[in-house]
């Protein structure tokens, strides 16, 4: 795809306050902001409401434990990356009631203050930029999200105990311009594990499925 803008978003002088995505009814939404707590109890509880009544306790306590240890954990590491919100399935999905092992995780980063300026970079030039680094192992691509200037970055990120990170995963990030404001760069990325394989047909499948995702991605204004 060529880089480029609509002309909504070039004619468009205010930044963007924020955006909106379109999510299947099995995935929740943890804002890192502000209401954490709230969302993170409210989903442990969903969680926890479908374990079977008549499962012993000896056995439930200790996985109940285990489970809510893992996803404040995982909420914790993606408040500390500067996130905005983090998107995780919590239903199982299909016939079968397969628990997907994925994450979507919203951040937003800013280019230093030193750099801002009449003689700061397009947008067009600094995805050029990005695009130019040198990245061996990710496949990139460039593009546009909702009329702003986008990178598409895809990879296998290795398994990394030492951070927690006990398998190797499928990524993709999508590196977004915000309309309004050269400085602000927005990141939407999606991790998986696949079926236990980061380069297996179900990963294969997610990442198309996150690719549609972001094809609803609206900028808000308000």
């Amino acid at each position: 795809m060529p880089i480029e803008q609509t002309a909504a978003a070039q004619e468009s002088s205010r930044p963007a306050t924020g955006y909106r995505l379109l999510l299947p009814s099995q995935w929740a939404q943890v804002p890192l902001r502000l209401g954490t707590e709230e969302a993170v109890d409210h989903i442990l509880e969903d969680m926890f409401s479908r374990i079977p009544e008549y499962a012993p306790t000896d056995k439930i306590e200790p996985y109940r434990r285990e489970i809510a240890k893992r996803f404040r954990s995982s909420v914790a590491q993606a408040q500390q990356r500067n996130g905005l919100d983090l998107y995780v399935p919590v239903k199982p999905v299909g016939d079968q009631g397969f628990n997907l092992g994925a994450s979507i995780l919203v951040t937003e980063t800013a280019l230093p203050e030193r750099q801002r300026g009449a003689t700061y970079a397009d947008p067009t030039d600094l995805a050029i930029q990005l695009l130019s680094r040198d990245s061996p192992n990710a496949d990139l691509s460039s593009g546009e999200v909702d009329g702003a200037v986008a990178v598409r970055r895809e990879f296998v990120a290795k398994a990394d105990p030492s951070h927690g990170v006990e398998v190797a995963s499928r990524r993709v990030e999508y590196i977004a311009s915000v309309p309004g404001d050269p400085a602000r760069w927005f990141v939407a990325a999606f991790s998986t594990v696949g079926g236990g394989d980061p380069r297996d047909e179900l990963a294969e499948v997610l990442v198309e499925w996150f690719d549609a995702v972001m094809a609803t991605f609206r900028w808000r204004f308000e």
